[in-house]
C-alpha cells in the first residue's frame, strides 16, 4: 500500500512538473507572438502616417522587394539555424522581421478603413484565440493534420501567384475561403505542436524554441488576418 501511495505521488509530481513546463513554454511564445504584433502595429501606423515613406517603399520596386526576400530570409535563417542559435540572436532577428512586416503590411492602413482594420483585427483574435486553444487542451493528437493543411497552403500559393496574373474577383474569394480554413487548422495544429515540444525540450534550447514557436505563430495570425480583411474590409474612397 506505501509503495503504492509513493508511486502515485511520482505521477503526480511528474504531472505538475509537466503542466508547469508546457504552460512556461507557452507563456514564452504567446508574449513573444504578442510583442511582434505590437512591433508590427506601431511600424505600420508609422509608416502609413507618412506619404513620404509610403510612397518611398511602394514606388521603388527594389527597396519593397528588398524588403520582402529578407522578410523570407529571416524565417527560414530562424527556422534552419534554431538549434545553434542564442535565445537573445532568435529574439534580435524576430523583432527585426515584425518590423519589416509593419513596412509591407502598412498600405492597408492606407487602402482600409481603420475600422474595418480594427474590427477584422478582433475577428482575427477571436478565431486565433479559439482555434490555439483548442489545439493547447485538446486531448488529440492533431499531428495527422499536418499534411492536409501542408498542401492546402500550398494550393493557396499557388492560386495566389495565379491571381497575380488573372484577375478574378472568384478565385480571390476562393483563395481568401481557403486561406481562412487554413490558418486557422493551421493555428490548432501548431498549438497542438508547441504543446508537445515544450515537453521534449532540452532546457538549454528552449529560448530560441520559444522565439520560433512564436513566429508560426505569429505568420498563422497575420495571414489569417489577410485572408479575412478581404471579407470584412471597408476600402477608403
Amino acid at each position: 500500500m506505501a509503495r503504492e501511495d509513493s508511486f502515485q505521488q511520482v505521477r503526480y509530481a511528474g504531472s505538475v512538473a509537466a503542466s508547469e513546463r508546457i504552460t512556461g513554454f507557452l507563456r514564452g511564445v504567446y508574449g513573444w507572438m504578442a510583442t511582434g504584433l505590437a512591433i508590427t502595429a506601431i511600424v505600420a501606423y508609422f509608416v502609413a502616417s507618412s506619404p513620404v515613406l509610403i510612397e518611398t517603399i511602394f514606388t521603388n520596386q527594389l527597396l519593397f522587394w528588398g524588403v520582402v526576400i529578407a522578410q523570407f530570409g529571416i524565417v527560414f535563417y530562424l527556422s534552419a539555424r534554431v538549434q545553434r542559435l542564442a535565445p537573445a540572436t532568435a529574439s534580435l532577428l524576430f523583432m527585426v522581421y515584425a518590423a519589416l512586416t509593419g513596412l509591407t503590411l502598412s498600405i492597408i492602413l492606407v487602402a482600409y478603413t481603420g475600422e474595418s482594420v480594427a474590427m477584422t483585427f478582433l475577428v482575427t483574435a477571436g478565431m486565433f484565440g479559439a482555434m490555439a486553444a483548442y489545439g493547447t487542451m485538446t486531448k488529440r493528437d492533431l499531428s495527422g493534420w499536418g499534411q492536409f493543411l501542408f498542401m492546402g497552403l500550398i494550393g493557396v500559393f499557388i492560386a495566389m501567384i495565379v491571381g497575380i496574373f488573372w484577375q478574378s474577383s472568384a478565385l480571390q474569394f476562393m483563395i481568401s475561403f481557403i486561406g481562412v480554413i487554413v490558418f486557422t487548422g493551421l493555428a490548432a495544429y501548431d498549438a497542438n505542436r508547441l504543446r508537445s515540444m515544450a515537453l521534449s525540450l532540452p532546457d538549454g534550447q528552449v529560448g530560441a524554441y520559444t522565439v520560433v514557436g512564436a513566429l508560426s505563430m505569429y505568420l498563422n495570425f497575420i495571414n489569417l488576418f489577410l485572408m479575412l480583411l478581404r471579407f470584412f474590409g471597408g476600402r477608403r474612397d
